[in-house]
């Protein structure tokens, strides 16, 4: 994953809380990645051609008023080719719109991300659409226990509760909830239509207080070709009504009366790394959708996932361990560790979607023992 191709290209701005599948995308593609993001984790800062602690933290979030100046310091005399914002910035609109006036932005717009994010406004676009989407509230529904409460514009799960006990609150929305398979469609938008990348079927990691944090994603060797139309007919109406460009993904549910859309996350996501291709880098086709232009997307022959691990006790220092190829953001010998924060990272290839998910977690499995064994 960390291999560096020669320096054929200029430099690329990223600006994201994790920049590390980012910045990998960004040399798969020939450019030098200049990273800001919350971690500079030792693999990142490996794969950059420069990295710098993005101003904020996780309980916070990115800190607007400093960002500027932070992308300014990490660019130096470098004149980057765009600057690509990754996950963190469905709630800064306004920053968006700045972080563009400074640098050219290759994504989406405040506006974009303003009018997609907005569950109220993709509720109406749905309904006007004829795009099947979940019954959506500000207020408590009669039956709590049918529905769950997010925060508009979040991101990763965390922010997802069950309704029952929830009461309503500032930023905070219902929406009913809806059984099914997770299912993750990985698009690039130029503004008018939608080419979906591939399918990839997400699964939960929980904890008591997030039930429906990320946990992995495993993409889909076959996915039915009527049902792939309809669903981009969905989304390219979406871009059109939103204006998304670049690499963006859709959250849906099949369930027994077909797909839901659940939301649209405007901006590069998780199942970036297991979709790229040096072939075809998804950061060009990126980089070209957000001006115009033409670009290639690549194709697939196996399956491939990946599956975020976490911290299930505390950890008082983290242990040196040896990393496998097959793994990436990995945590710092002597890291103090709470219940919940991410170890690393896994990777796997197989010839099903069934094979690889039952591979990863074996390989997951072992992986923990090596730092579960060392808790102190």
């Amino acid at each position: 994953m960390h291999a560096k191709p020669p320096n054929n290209a200029g430099s690329l701005l990223i600006a994201a809380i994790s920049g590390r599948a980012l910045a990998a995308a960004a040399r798969r593609a020939g450019y030098r990645p200049l990273v800001a993001d919350f971690f500079c984790d030792t693999d990142t800062v490996a794969l950059a051609e420069r990295a710098t602690m993005l101003p904020g933290d996780l309980q916070g979030g990115i800190d607007g008023e400093r960002i500027i100046e932070t992308l300014r310091q990490l660019s130096g005399d470098d004149q980057p080719v765009a600057i690509v914002l990754g996950s963190g910035f469905e709630r800064m609109t306004e920053t968006v719109d700045e972080v563009a006036r400074q640098f050219p932005l290759a994504g989406n717009s405040g506006a974009a991300i303003r009018r997609i994010k907005d569950p109220q406004l993709l509720a109406a676009d749905c309904a006007e659409l004829g795009i099947p989407h979940p019954e959506f509230r500000w207020d408590r529904p009669a039956d709590p226990e049918n529905w769950v409460v997010k925060t508009a514009g979040g991101a990763g799960g965390v922010h997802i509760r069950r309704a029952a006990g929830e009461t309503p609150a500032t930023g905070r929305y219902f929406q009913r909830f809806v059984p099914g398979r997770s299912i993750s469609a990985l698009f690039v938008g130029d503004g008018q239509t939608a080419d979906i990348v591939g399918f990839s079927q997400q699964w939960a990691s929980p904890a008591p207080s997030a039930p429906y944090r990320y946990g992995g994603a495993v993409r889909l060797r076959r996915f039915d070709r009527r049902q792939a139309a309809m669903i981009r007919r969905w989304l390219s109406a979406l871009a059109r009504r939103a204006g998304l460009v670049g690499l963006c993904s859709a959250d849906l549910i099949r369930g027994p009366d077909g797909y839901k859309l659940i939301e649209i996350n405007p901006r590069p996501g998780a199942t970036l790394d297991i979709f790229d291709d040096a072939d075809a880098p998804l950061i060009e086709a990126h980089l070209r959708a957000a001006t115009g232009r033409a670009y290639r997307l690549p194709r697939f022959i196996d399956s491939m996932a990946s599956m975020v691990t976490y911290a299930a006790t505390p950890i008082a220092r983290f242990p040196s361990v040896a990393w496998p190829e097959w793994t990436a953001d990995h945590q710092s010998p002597g890291t103090g560790l709470i219940a919940g924060d991410p170890v690393c990272t896994i990777f796997a290839r197989g010839p099903s979607a069934d094979l690889t998910r039952r591979l990863i977690k074996e390989q997951a499995s072992r992986l923990q023992h090596q730092w579960e064994g060392d808790r102190t």
